[in-house]
C-alpha cells in the first residue's frame, strides 16, 4: 500500500502536467492572436496611404482609448505585422507556428536572415522543445550553418531525419589550457545537460567508461547514449588531438560488441561518434571509404564559433554546388 508521500507526489505530478498543458494552450492562443492581428494590419494597410502611418495610428489609438490593453505598442504591432508577412505564403511553417513560444518566434525573426534558416529553427524548436535560452545559444553558435556544412556520410537511412553534426561547440566546459582526455570526459559528464542540448535532446545518457566484456578481457567506452529517434545505442569516443585512422578499428570493435551483447531485438545497430579536436577531411574520406560500420567523425571546439566565418564558408559551399548544377 502506498504511503501518503507517494499519493502526494502523484497529485503534484498531475498538477504540474495540467499547468504545463494550460501554458501550452495559452501560448497557442497568443501566437494565433498575434498572427491574426498581423494579418489584419497587413491586409488593411494595403489600402492605406502608408503602411507605417496605419500601424502608428493604430498603436496610438489603442494607447489613448484602451490604456489597460498592454502589449500592443507600436513596436509590438510591427512585430506582429512582420510575423504574418514573413510566413504568410509558407503553409508548412504556418502548420507549426503555435507549437513554439512567441518569445522564440521573436528570436528567430530578429536573429535570422532568410526563410530557410527561419524554417530550420522553427523545426528544431518543435522537435527539441527549446526554451528561449537554449534557442538563443544554438543561433549564436551557428547551429544552422554547421548542420548545412556537415558532409553527407554513408549512414543508415534513419539518420537522414536526425541531426548529427560535423562539429560541436563545447564552450560550456570551462576547461584549463592544458587538460587530459579524462578531464574532458569528466567535464562533459558534469555538464551533461548542456552537452545533450548541443548533441540533441533525443540522446539519453547511459554512462561513462561503459564496460564491455569480450572473452576474458574488459574494454571501456568513453560515453554511451541511447538515441530515441534512431532507437539505437550511440558510443562516443573522445580524442584530444587530430583524427587518426586507427581510431576507427577500435570503434568498430565496440559497435560489434554492443550489437552482439547489449542490443535488444527491437533496436537498430549501434552507431559510433569519434569526437576529435581536429580532423583532415581527406584523411577522414580515405579512412571511411571502406569502413562499413555506421561511424561518424566529428570535431569539437571549446570556444564560441565565429558565425561570420561559417556563413562565408556556407556561401562558398552553395556557390560550388551551383557551379556543378546542384541545387
Amino acid at each position: 500500500m502506498k504511503d501518503i508521500s507517494s499519493h502526494v507526489q502523484t497529485i503534484i505530478e498531475m498538477i504540474e502536467r495540467a499547468r504545463h498543458n494550460a501554458l501550452k494552450s495559452v501560448n497557442a492562443e497568443l501566437v494565433q492572436l498575434y498572427w491574426d492581428i498581423g494579418k489584419y494590419l497587413s491586409e488593411e494597410s494595403e489600402n492605406a496611404l502608408k503602411k507605417s502611418t496605419f500601424v502608428d495610428e493604430t498603436a496610438k489609438y489603442i494607447e489613448e482609448k484602451y490604456p489597460e490593453m498592454k502589449g500592443f505598442t507600436r513596436r509590438n504591432l510591427y512585430r506582429m505585422l512582420q510575423f504574418y508577412e514573413t510566413y504568410s505564403e509558407n503553409e508548412f511553417v504556418q502548420s507549426m507556428l503555435t507549437q513554439i513560444s512567441w518569445t522564440n518566434h521573436l528570436l528567430i525573426l530578429s536573429s535570422t536572415k532568410n526563410i530557410e534558416e527561419k524554417e530550420f529553427y522553427i523545426r528544431l524548436c518543435v522537435s527539441e522543445k527549446y526554451s528561449s535560452r537554449e534557442l538563443k545559444r544554438q543561433i549564436e553558435n551557428a547551429y544552422f550553418e554547421r548542420y548545412l556544412l556537415a558532409p553527407k556520410l554513408n549512414l543508415p537511412l534513419a539518420l537522414e531525419n536526425n541531426i548529427i553534426l560535423d562539429s560541436y561547440v563545447l564552450d560550456f566546459l570551462d576547461l584549463p589550457d592544458s587538460f587530459s582526455e579524462k578531464d574532458l570526459k569528466s567535464a562533459i559528464v558534469q555538464n551533461m545537460k548542456n552537452f545533450i542540448l548541443e548533441i540533441g535532446k533525443d540522446f539519453s545518457y547511459i554512462g561513462e567508461e561503459f564496460r564491455i566484456q569480450v572473452g576474458d578481457s574488459d574494454f571501456y567506452i568513453d560515453l554511451l547514449f541511447f538515441h530515441r529517434g534512431l532507437s539505437c545505442l550511440v558510443a562516443f569516443e573522445l580524442k584530444l588531438g587530430k583524427f587518426q585512422p586507427e581510431f576507427l578499428g577500435k570503434m568498430n570493435f565496440y559497435l560489434e560488441a554492443l550489437d552482439r551483447e547489449y542490443k535488444k531485438p527491437n533496436e537498430n545497430p549501434a552507431i559510433g561518434i569519434i569526437l576529435c579536436a581536429t580532423k583532415e577531411e581527406e584523411v577522414v574520406e580515405y579512412a571511411m571509404s571502406r569502413n562499413m560500420s555506421p561511424t561518424l567523425i566529428s570535431k569539437y571546439t571549446l570556444q564560441m564559433i565565429d558565425k561570420k566565418l561559417l556563413k562565408r564558408k556556407l556561401h562558398e559551399f552553395k556557390e560550388l554546388l551551383a557551379k556543378n548544377g546542384i541545387e
